[in-house]
Parts: C-alpha cells; sequence; structure tokens
C-alpha cells in the first residue's frame, strides 16, 4: 500500500505541475464563486476525471476511482497550492455524496459521471427567508400530481443556483405530521419551466448567492432521493459531508486570512518588530496551527476508518473562529491600510476581511455547530424543542418566541 501511495502522489504531482495554475500568494485563493471562467474550469475538470483524480474514493461503477482515503488525502495535500476547479463544489462535497450514499441506481449513474467529468453543476437548495438555521421549519412545498411533484415556494442564499445545471431540493410533502417528518429531497433540473433565479450582491461586490422562486414546478417521481418524507434524515447526511468538506480539506498556506500572509503583510508594512504585534501574531500563528494540524488529524482518522459523523462540526466551526481572530490581528497590523489602496482590485487580505464574516454562517452558523457539538459530541443537555413533536400545519398556532428549534 505504501509503494502504491507513493506512486500516486508522483503522478498527482505530475499532473498537477502540467496542468494546474499555482496560487498566486500576491493574488490569493481569489474567489469560491469565480464566474468569469467557468469553460475553463470545465476543461480543467475533464481532465482531472481523464486522468484519474476524480471521485478518488467514489465506486468505479459510477465514474468513480473507487481508491482509499489514504489516497484522498495524497491529493488532498497535493493539491492545495493549485487553483482547482471551485464551481463543482457543492456537487462534490455534498450533492454527489448524498446521491451516492442514498440515490437509486438509475440516479447514480445518471448523474455522477457527468458530476465528475465536469459537464454538469450542482447546487443546494435548503434555506428559506423563514427558514435559515431552522431547516426544518421550510415551507417550500411539493404535492404530488400523478407521476410528477409540483412544488411552489422560495430558497434563498443559494451559492451558484445562476449556473447549476441542477440543485438538490428539500420541500414539504406532509405539513400534518411534525416538521422533521414531513420533507422530501429530490433533484431538480433547475431549466424546468417556473425556476426563477435572481442574484443577491454581497458587500464584496460579487453576486455569488441567488435567491429563488418556484411557480409550480413540475419534478418526475423518479427524482425523488432516498424516500418520501425522509428528506430530513438525507439533509442531515448532506450537510454532515458539507461540514466534513469544509472543515478537512487541506488549506493553501497564501489563503488571505492565514497566518503566512497576515505576516507578510505585518513585513510589508515594517510592523514585525514592535510588541504589541509581534504577540498578536504569535497567537495567530499558534491559533491557525493548532487548526490545521487538527483538520489533518481528521483527515487521518477517515484515512483509517472513523466515522467523523457530528465531529464533522469541530474543524468547520474552528475554520471560522480561526478567520474572526485573524480580522483582528490584520486590524491591530494594517489599520487604514485595510480599508485604502491604489488600483482598482482589492487586495486579497482585504477581500478576506470583507469576506470573513460569512464564514460564521455558510455552512451552519457557528451557533448551531456549537449546539451540534455540545448534544451530540460532548452528551451535552440538548436545547428545548417543544414544536418537535407539533404538527407542521399547527405550528402558527404556537407563540413565536416558542417555535425555533435545531
Amino acid at each position: 500500500m505504501s509503494d502504491d501511495i507513493e506512486e500516486f502522489r508522483r503522478r498527482a504531482r505530475a499532473f498537477l505541475a502540467a496542468n494546474a495554475p499555482r496560487v498566486d500568494a500576491e493574488e490569493g485563493e481569489g474567489s469560491f464563486f469565480d464566474t468569469d471562467n467557468v469553460e475553463a474550469q470545465k476543461e480543467l475538470q475533464a481532465k482531472i476525471f481523464d486522468a484519474g483524480f476524480a471521485g478518488i474514493t467514489w465506486p468505479k461503477a459510477y465514474g468513480g476511482q473507487g481508491l482509499t482515503d489514504a489516497h484522498q488525502l495524497v491529493w488532498n495535500e497535493e493539491a492545495a497550492p493549485y487553483r482547482l476547479p471551485m464551481v463543482f463544489g457543492i456537487g462534490m462535497g455534498m450533492a454527489g455524496p448524498t446521491i451516492v450514499d442514498l440515490g437509486t441506481e438509475e440516479q447514480k449513474q445518471r448523474y455522477i459521471p457527468r458530476l465528475l467529468r465536469g459537464e454538469e453543476i450542482w447546487c443546494q437548495l435548503f434555506s428559506e427567508p423563514g427558514a435559515g438555521s431552522d431547516v426544518a421549519g421550510l415551507s417550500t412545498r411539493a404535492e404530488r400530481d400523478g407521476d410528477e411533484w409540483v412544488v411552489n415556494g422560495q430558497k434563498v442564499w443559494t451559492s451558484g443556483a445562476h449556473r447549476a445545471d441542477y440543485g438538490i431540493l428539500l420541500a414539504r410533502t406532509d405539513p400534518s405530521v411534525p416538521k422533521h417528518n414531513g420533507i422530501t429531497m429530490f433533484i431538480l433540473d433547475m431549466h424546468t419551466p417556473g425556476v426563477t433565479v435572481r442574484p443577491l450582491r454581497q458587500a464584496t461586490g460579487e453576486a455569488p448567492f441567488n435567491e429563488e422562486f418556484f411557480d409550480n414546478v413540475r419534478i418526475p417521481l423518479g427524482n425523488v432521493v432516498g424516500e418520501v418524507n425522509s428528506g430530513w434524515g438525507a439533509a442531515v447526511l448532506m450537510l454532515r459531508h458539507e461540514r466534513i468538506s469544509i472543515g478537512t480539506n487541506a488549506k493553501p498556506p497564501s489563503r488571505p486570512l492565514s497566518y503566512d500572509s497576515v505576516h507578510a503583510l505585518a513585513q510589508k508594512l515594517g510592523r514585525t518588530n514592535e510588541q504589541q504585534v509581534r504577540d498578536r501574531l504569535a497567537h495567530l500563528y499558534a491559533t491557525d496551527t493548532a487548526q490545521v494540524l487538527m483538520a489533518q488529524r481528521m483527515r487521518q482518522e477517515v484515512d483509517a476508518g472513523q466515522e467523523l459523523r457530528a465531529r464533522g462540526s469541530i474543524p468547520k466551526l474552528a475554520g471560522s473562529m480561526m478567520a474572526r481572530i485573524a480580522v483582528d490581528v490584520v486590524d491591530e497590523v494594517a489599520g487604514t491600510d485595510v480599508v485604502a489602496w491604489e488600483g482598482q482590485e482589492w487586495p486579497p487580505i482585504t477581500y478576506g476581511v470583507v469576506r470573513s464574516a460569512a464564514f460564521g454562517i455558510e455552512g451552519g452558523t457557528n451557533e448551531i455547530q456549537r449546539g451540534i457539538i455540545g448534544e451530540r459530541v460532548l452528551g451535552l443537555a440538548k436545547d428545548p424543542q417543544i414544536d418537535r413533536e407539533i404538527p407542521f400545519n399547527q405550528l402558527r398556532n404556537l407563540p413565536p418566541a416558542r417555535t425555533a428549534s435545531r
């Protein structure tokens, strides 16, 4: 196995050096939601697939490589300094693994190979204006009509919906049962009549998120993922895939809010001789290193066959907390230089600071992550969930303050 792993590493290193652009330390990572080079990303993903590096641990029957988590770990380590296709992040990290786990044989054969080859882009349709952290409170409904489901409602904060071909949709199919029990997961063709996608512009000037409206959108019966009215369990599984993916992926050292990037900024500004700045940098170094080592340890646990389950929330929370610490250090080091610069392009570190507020929200808020860790990892008492056993269509009779639950 060790010889096989080393040969795989050599192949991965050679492929990346020949085909993938490296992360520029001066430019930073760029935006996860870059929409200017989608075709280039599709071309690179096709090369990754043809070279045998797509779906490394996924079954061969659906276009994967059928290799071990150790091979995936090697790829993550070697790929960290490179710009790899990011438009497939939702598909590779969330939708694809969920379909592999719960999808029908027809769904796996239809969707997984095309995802791995970079032919189709996916998004996640969970959050709603009235159901963010409390996803189970969603009100988008799906009603059966013969051989189809008819969907009406709205979703929001959907990453990449404006370029997605397919989405994983949660909708309420039985409002007469408690809210966690009447939800179904669907595969939705985003080009279906009745689907409207509208961009939401954020502080960085980008519009990576969207809101979607569904007006009598028809979905075939065969597009249900898992069982009807069992969508909550499927959603929990999918979110677990997301948090593990976010928290344990290898991070390039040049990311805008890493210790290396902030230290380089302090050197450029001539502030590394100041005791207070040195103290703050030392704290950031310790925090950044601990977070990287913890993610590495969890990747090794996955490699050893251990399931992270709810512990996948730990590196996700640690990463967002690390970003907030980095922002405080950048403020100490750079001061007004963070908000004033020459030229039209945002400095990477400024982009990182402005973008950092989202780290504690996307993929589940810090508060939700702490609740999951407390209840399911540490075994602490659960928060009161008065509405958990009440039929969804009766929740409106409860006082508003009592309806929120995880």
